[in-house]
C-alpha cells in the first residue's frame, strides 16, 4: 500500500512539471507567432507591427522611418526621433533609425549632427537608401561631383528601387560638361547598373544631343552600347532634327561609313535592332520581309499577298545635293510591268525625288539601275523599296542580293 501512495505522489509532481512546461511552451509559441506576424506586416503596417513586437529594434526603426517622411509635421518628427532612439537602445545596428535621426536633424538645420548620424549610418551599412540620398544631396551642395557620383553608384548597386528615383535626375544632369565627363569615367568602370542606364537614357531625358555626346565619349572608352540603345538614340536625334549629331554618333559606331553612299550594299551587317541609317525590313499587313545572311553574303527576301502593296525595305540618308545612281540585282521577281516593285527616294517633308522600277528577274540577269536628283532644299531623305498590288494568285515575292546608291560619276 505505501508504494502505491508514493507512485501517486510522483505522478502528481510530474503532471505539475508538465503543466508548467506546457504553459512556458505556449508563451514561447505566442511570442514567436506575434514576432513572425509582426515581421510579415512590418513594411505595410509598421504601427501594427510595433504594437505586436514593441521590443524589436528593427521594427521600431521602420516605424520611426515612416513618421519622418517628407510630409511629417514637427510633432511627427519629434516622435520619430524618440522611436529612433528607442530602436537604437533595442538594437544598436538599426541603421534606418540612425538615418531618421540624421534626416530630422538636417530638416531642423543642424547639419553637423546630421553628418555625424549619416557617417554612423554608413559605417553600419552602405545599403540604406535614405543615407545615400542624403549623401548625394550633401555632395551636390558642396559641388563635389566625384562624391555625388560615388554615392549614385553605391545607391544604384545596393537598392532595387534606386534606378526609378535616380535615373531621371542623372539624365537631366548630363547636359553639364563636368558631370557628363565624370559620369563617363564611372560608366567606363562598367558598374552593374551601367547597361540599364544606357538603355534608359537613349530614349529619355530633355537633351538628346547631350546623350549623343555621352555615348560618343563612351565609344572612345570602348564601352559599346547595345544595338537597341544606339538605334533609339539615332531615331530620337533624327526626329528632333539633329541630323548632324545623329550621323556623327552613327559613324562613331560604324567606322568607314560615307554619307554619300547607302550603307551595307550586300546585306551583311547583322544588328539586333537596326538604326534608321541601317536597312530596316518592314513587316506590316501580311507583308513578310527579312534580311537573310549566309557565308557567301546576304539577301533581302520579301513576300507580299495578292492585292496588297506598301513599304518593304528602307534606309535613312543624309545625302548632299547632287546626282545619284542606284543599281543592284534581284532574283525570283516575276510580275507584269504595272505590278513591279520600285525604289523611291523621298525628302523628309514627303517630296518624292523619283522612282526606279525593279524589273522581272528574267530581264538582264535581274539587274536594275536608275538615277535620283537631290536638290539643295532636301537635307534628309529616305530610300524605300515599295511593292505594288498584283492580281496574281501567288502575290509578289523575290530577293535582292545587292543594291548600291552612290554619287553619279557624270
Amino acid at each position: 500500500m505505501p508504494r502505491r501512495v508514493a507512485r501517486r505522489g510522483r505522478s502528481a509532481a510530474e503532471w505539475g512539471i508538465r503543466g508548467t512546461l506546457a504553459i512556458v511552451a505556449a508563451g514561447i509559441g505566442a511570442f514567436s507567432v506575434a514576432h513572425s506576424l509582426a515581421y510579415t506586416v512590418r513594411a505595410a503596417a509598421p504601427e501594427r507591427a510595433h504594437a505586436m513586437a514593441p521590443w524589436d529594434g528593427r521594427i521600431t526603426a521602420i516605424l520611426s522611418e515612416k513618421l519622418s517622411g517628407p510630409e511629417a509635421s514637427p510633432a511627427d518628427r519629434q516622435f520619430a526621433d524618440s522611436l529612433a532612439q528607442q530602436a537604437l537602445r533595442q538594437d544598436a545596428t538599426a541603421v534606418s533609425a540612425v538615418a531618421t535621426l540624421g534626416i530630422d536633424a538636417q530638416i531642423r538645420g543642424d547639419t553637423a549632427i546630421a553628418r555625424k548620424a549619416f557617417a554612423y549610418s554608413e559605417m553600419l551599412s552602405r545599403r540604406d537608401l535614405r543615407t545615400r540620398l542624403w549623401a548625394i544631396e550633401d555632395a551636390v551642395g558642396r559641388g563635389d561631383i566625384p562624391g555625388t557620383l560615388r554615392n549614385y553608384d553605391i545607391a544604384l548597386r545596393t537598392s532595387r528601387i534606386a534606378p526609378d528615383l535616380l535615373f531621371p535626375v542623372l539624365v537631366r544632369a548630363i547636359s553639364d560638361d563636368d558631370i557628363r565627363a565624370a559620369l563617363v569615367r564611372t560608366l567606363a568602370r562598367r558598374p552593374a547598373w551601367g547597361e540599364q542606364f544606357v538603355a534608359y537614357i537613349s530614349g529619355n531625358g530633355p537633351d538628346a544631343r547631350a546623350v549623343a555626346r555621352l555615348f560618343e565619349a563612351l565609344q572612345q572608352r570602348r564601352v559599346v552600347q547595345s544595338d537597341g540603345a544606339a538605334a533609339a538614340l539615332i531615331a530620337r536625334l533624327l526626329a528632333e532634327g539633329h541630323v548632324a549629331e545623329a550621323w556623327r554618333y552613327y559613324s562613331s559606331t560604324t567606322p568607314g561609313v560615307d554619307r554619300r553612299i547607302a550603307r551595307d550594299p550586300n546585306f551583311l551587317t547583322d544588328r539586333t535592332t537596326p538604326s534608321p541609317f541601317d536597312w530596316t525590313p518592314i513587316n506590316d499587313s501580311g507583308i513578310a520581309a527579312t534580311i537573310q545572311r549566309g557565308e557567301r553574303g546576304g539577301v533581302f527576301d520579301f513576300s507580299v499577298p495578292p492585292s496588297l502593296g506598301g513599304r518593304l525595305l528602307e534606309q535613312a540618308q543624309w545625302l548632299p545635293s547632287g546626282s545619284y545612281v542606284i543599281e543592284g540585282r534581284t532574283t525570283g521577281i516575276e510580275q507584269p510591268d504595272a505590278a513591279l516593285p520600285y525604289w523611291t527616294l523621298r525628302c523628309d517633308d514627303g517630296r518624292e525625288l523619283g522612282r526606279v522600277v525593279v524589273p522581272s528577274s528574267t530581264r538582264n540577269s535581274g539587274r536594275f539601275a536608275g538615277r535620283f536628283e537631290v536638290p539643295a532644299n532636301c537635307p534628309v531623305q529616305k530610300l524605300t523599296l515599295m511593292a505594288r498590288p498584283t492580281e496574281q494568285m501567288t502575290g509578289t515575292a523575290g530577293q535582292i542580293d545587292t543594291v548600291r546608291l552612290r554619287p553619279a560619276t557624270n
